[in-house]
């Protein structure tokens, strides 16, 4: 756990539940209004999957194949030339009738669950401001800005507190900017990200010192007490310095996670027929982790495809996307399945992209990054993508908003980033522009001064 620079409990318990979480930073908050949805899992396919591949089909792209681009001429990272059609083979799916390509094809079934938005935008086609934009709502990497699942985090608290409020599940390492992607900043770090490696399959590995080899657990619950008792002293001297709150809570979750968190990450526990569900593979066992953490009273559950920027396809799209759709599309429709006949889809929110799309157009070489590697791939492209969501509180079945007929902009039901953040705080129960935190004079929120409720898309 972090240690996040805030200022302390004041400014919380002005908003929230000023009795418990004075006491402890993650108890159970209270919303603004009655909730849709009690927890969200956030899908993240890191490095920009292809909306023209997937979600948004576009008949034009197969008639202008190869094809210059009629109309106007939109600002990418790199140089795109002509109009490249789909590899994958569109279909309309399910009973509500939506287009969905073969890139996911099981998810693709599970149509007349999604609510999916084609008219995404953001601000810049590059990486790091796109990524901090997505989880922290400001794209500039120098601010300090707290996450989306610290926000979420700050606002309800938790269910459990033997776990940690917000897991960040990343295999093989971390993101592009790295541990920012899930910071608390300067919200009390109780609300911090933890991450977890899940390309470890032991338990002593996927969390390391989970266990004490040299004392009993009773002894160290001595030794923790004392180590506490010693902690408030300073506390009270300290004014309620953030950072010594900070470490009395991640002390206590440390030691209570020594039993909850072995369960939490135990796979092995489920029965036999769960596991052939999502499959035994790597996306598999931390998306089954995921849904086992969501029972369990996790707040935000965040599942990356892997380090760096895996769904960055600047070549061989077809290659490429084709081996991440592989490796992702039947643990995601596993959770989905998984979540519905458990009867937890109803108040979980899943919220599936990346922090921009692709270019409908092929990307040409160019000098310096990519230049050699660059064959029939695709662009980043923050003009127009695709997101979905499924359950906790919004529509199934649904498609909104368009892309001009190319898949390039955004054109009809603009949603910007700030727009999602301020939709999936107002089906968790909150108001967007009261969710907020003082902090060097100045309230600060996640939409900062943006955002806007999307009210169609709510069931």
């Amino acid at each position: 756990m972090g240690m996040g620079g805030a200022l302390g409990l004041g400014p919380l318990l002005s908003n929230l539940n000023a009795s418990d979480r004075s006491v402890n930073p993650l108890a159970p908050g209270k919303t603004h209004f009655p909730a849709r949805a009690k927890r969200v899992i956030h899908i993240f396919a890191n490095g920009g999957p292809s909306q023209v591949d997937s979600f948004d089909y576009k008949p034009e792209l197969y008639k202008y194949h190869n094809k210059e681009m009629p109309g106007e001429s939109l600002r990418t990272e790199r140089k795109t030339g002509t109009l490249m059609a789909p590899p994958f083979e569109y279909k309309q799916r399910g009973q509500s009738g939506i287009w969905a390509s073969d890139l996911f094809p099981q998810v693709a079934e599970m149509a007349d669950d999604l609510c999916i938005v084609n008219s995404m935008y953001a601000n810049v086609p590059n990486h790091e401001p796109s990524l901090m934009l997505m989880n922290t709502g400001a794209e500039r990497v120098s601010l300090i800005r707290p996450s989306m699942g610290s926000w979420v985090t700050y606002g309800l608290g938790t269910e459990n507190e033997n776990l940690p409020g917000f897991v960040s599940l990343c295999p093989g390492g971390v993101p592009v900017v790295e541990t920012q992607n899930w910071r608390s900043a300067f919200l009390p770090g109780a609300y911090q990200g933890t991450h977890i490696d899940t390309e470890n399959t032991l338990i002593s590995k996927l969390i390391p010192d989970i266990k004490n080899k040299r004392m009993p657990k009773e002894l160290q619950r001595r030794q923790l007490d004392l180590i506490q008792q010693m902690n408030r002293a300073d506390q009270q001297t300290q004014q309620h310095d953030p950072d010594v709150e900070a470490r009395i809570h991640s002390l206590e979750l440390a030691y209570n996670m020594q039993i909850e968190a072995t369960d939490a990450f135990n796979v092995e526990r489920e029965p036999q027929h769960i596991r052939d569900l999502y499959g035994d593979t790597l996306h598999g066992r931390q998306m089954l982790i995921a849904r086992r953490l969501a029972e369990r009273g996790v707040r935000f559950i965040q599942v990356w495809h892997g380090a760096g920027q895996p769904w960055d396809s600047h070549s061989e799209i077809k290659k490429n996307h084709g081996r991440l759709g592989a490796e992702a599309d039947q643990p995601i429709a596993a959770l989905l399945k998984d979540l519905k006949q458990r009867g937890m889809l109803n108040d979980t929110l899943v919220v599936w992209g990346g922090e921009f799309g692709r270019t409908p157009t092929v990307e040409l070489p160019t000098p310096g990054a990519n230049a050699a590697d660059t064959k029939l791939g695709r662009d980043h492209n923050h003009h127009g993508f695709t997101m979905w969501m499924a359950g906790g509180g919004v529509k199934s079945g649904f498609q909104y908003g368009k892309t001009d007929e190319f898949g390039f902009k955004a054109v009809e039901n603009r949603m910007h980033v700030h727009d999602l953040h301020a939709t999936i705080l107002h089906l968790l129960g909150f108001d967007h522009e009261r969710l907020t935190f003082r902090y060097a004079g100045r309230d600060f929120r996640l939409t900062d001064v943006h955002g806007e409720v999307f009210h169609d898309l709510i069931a």
